[in-house]
């Protein structure tokens, strides 16, 4: 009985004694499901940590989350960054350097370079890469084929596939008033949306000559405009062909395989002039400011197993974002095999470029979505609203 008694309180000391880290993230549906699995796998495989995943809702609905409890407390050990928001946590000081902690990784030259090289800043390391993905055009691939299209790789293709693809009953493409998807389209034609020294850059050629293309098309009738609020009607459109194409992260897809298409889905690389780029988008891990030395190794103990070649291959699967390790590379052979489009991502990354790593961004591409509302939904000429968000980005502080 003494035996019993004696082995229940080291069990119960054991587990009384794991380090607990909230994991606040992003991510729903097949990826979500994915987290909560590899946390019970890692807190079943050890027992000094205990990873708590928890999901915020979308994005920008997490960043919300984060800006009111790192002002009221309550803010989460391990955090999953959005791109655009990392650069905002790392200069306000939200976040804390992990090179101690990551100092000769074994794998490290495994690691995608892109994704492993943004998480510094000021040569410190507070990323950790997660997830990354590049967005994709996503298109009806049986009324491309019907009407004896090809898939569009310039922008002059482009607005002659939306053109023929549009009818009484459907537009030929879906345009989202959203920052990431319309960089997309700036970038592919050599351009940024901030200069080299870090400002914003909204009356450049390459943006307005992008957002006047938007609005030519859609004063033609050729395209329906969605804001980021209306994105779930955007999916809509596509799935029930009111809308033959769109551009969105490759890690959409997952979400769309819960609707019933009645039509193959295409995807396709984002149509580039000569020297364009697409913008890598996804998100760092950053184990947030105020985490005690013990949680902030289980953070890092817990990317480490994430990064574990298997998990890896097993991440892609759910999520479709791109795999972080070449090691993985060969697992998904099979999965890339069953359906080649699943790697038009992947294959776009030899011309994918980071996202502007300026703080300021995150509050500067409101402006820039406001914008892009004023032109494309209120008729506002395309110069006009974006010199608007310029003067705003500029006043900014």
């Amino acid at each position: 009985m003494k035996r019993v008694a004696a082995w229940f309180f080291l069990a119960f000391s054991l587990a009384f004694a794991q380090v607990e880290i909230p994991f606040w993230h992003a991510m729903d549906g097949p990826a979500g499901r994915a987290i909560d699995q590899f946390a019970k796998e890692f807190n079943a495989k050890q027992r000094s940590f205990r990873v708590v995943p928890v999901y915020k809702g979308d994005y920008r609905d997490e960043e919300s989350s984060l800006v009111s409890a790192l002002r009221a407390g309550g803010a989460p050990v391990l955090y999953q960054a959005e791109v655009v928001f990392f650069p905002r946590l790392v200069a306000e000081g939200s976040v804390v350097a992990l090179d101690d902690l990551v100092r000769a990784l074994p794998f490290e030259n495994d690691l995608f370079d892109a994704a492993w090289e943004y998480g510094i800043i000021g040569g410190k390391r507070y990323g950790l890469p997660f997830n990354t993905s590049t967005p994709v055009l996503f298109f009806n691939e049986n009324q491309l084929r019907a009407k004896g299209l090809k898939v569009p790789t310039n922008w002059k293709e482009f607005g002659e596939v939306a053109r023929a693809m549009s009818s009484r009953q459907s537009k030929g493409f879906i345009a989202l008033t959203e920052s990431w998807t319309f960089e997309a389209m700036v970038t592919s034609r050599g351009g940024n949306l901030v200069t080299p020294d870090g400002k914003p850059n909204f009356t450049s050629p390459q943006v307005v000559e992008a957002l006047e293309f938007l609005q030519n098309l859609n004063r033609s009738g050729v395209i329906s405009v969605r804001n980021l609020a209306e994105a779930t009607f955007a999916q809509l459109d596509f799935v029930r062909t009111k809308g033959m194409m769109v551009f969105a992260s490759i890690a959409n897809w997952p979400a769309a395989e819960n609707f019933s298409f009645a039509f193959k889905l295409g995807v396709a690389p984002v149509p580039r002039e000569p020297d364009g780029k697409v913008p890598l988008g996804g998100a760092q891990l950053v184990v947030v400011r105020g985490a005690s030395p013990e949680q902030q190794r289980g953070a890092v103990e817990f990317w480490k197993y994430l990064m574990e070649p298997e998990v890896v291959a097993r991440w892609v699967q759910a999520s479709y974002y791109l795999p972080m390790r070449k090691s993985a590379e060969p697992l998904l052979e099979g999965f890339y095999k069953e359906n080649p489009y699943r790697r038009v991502a992947f294959q776009q990354v030899g011309n994918a470029q980071p996202r502007p790593r300026v703080p300021q961004f995150a509050v500067w591409r409101n402006f820039l979505e406001e914008a892009l509302e004023k032109a494309l939904k209120g008729n506002v000429p395309a110069r006009q609203a974006l010199e608007e968000a310029q003067r705003k980005a500029e006043a900014a502080r």
